[in-house]
């Protein structure tokens, strides 16, 4: 989404959301308003929980960002992408690359993020 296209449109409230990506994209348009301090171990703490509602709701959705006992689709893209491994999960591994570039986090991680919905569209 581009952020003219950002700029014009307006909120969908959580029953107009359809998808983890759905809810992202609200992070994404106001992300003060949504992760304290605009912190990716808040996000990560929020897919977190996003996470296990689905489990206790037995909601059947696709989720990239968290995976009990193994490693979660974008950290496994993340790693390639970043070209290290490490177990310190994705929000420490792009806040660690904002801090060194000098860049906002939360701006990085949906670059990152785009790329990624974009090479897995790709893929399928």
């Amino acid at each position: 989404m581009t952020e003219a296209e950002m700029a014009r449109r307006a909120p969908k409230q959580p029953a107009e959301m359809r998808d983890v990506y759905d809810l992202l994209e609200e992070v994404r348009l106001r992300p003060g308003m949504w992760v304290r301090d605009r912190s990716l171990q808040h996000l990560d703490s929020m897919l977190f929980g996003y996470r296990v509602a689905l489990a206790v709701h037995g909601a059947e959705e696709s989720f990239d960002f968290c995976n009990p006992g193994a490693q979660s689709a974008f950290d496994a893209w993340l790693a390639r992408r970043m070209g290290e491994q490490t177990s310190l999960g994705w929000s420490t591994v792009i806040e660690r690359e904002a801090e060194a570039s000098g860049r906002s986090a939360i701006e990085l991680f949906f670059e990152l993020l785009d790329e990624f919905r974009a090479e897995r569209d790709e893929q399928r």
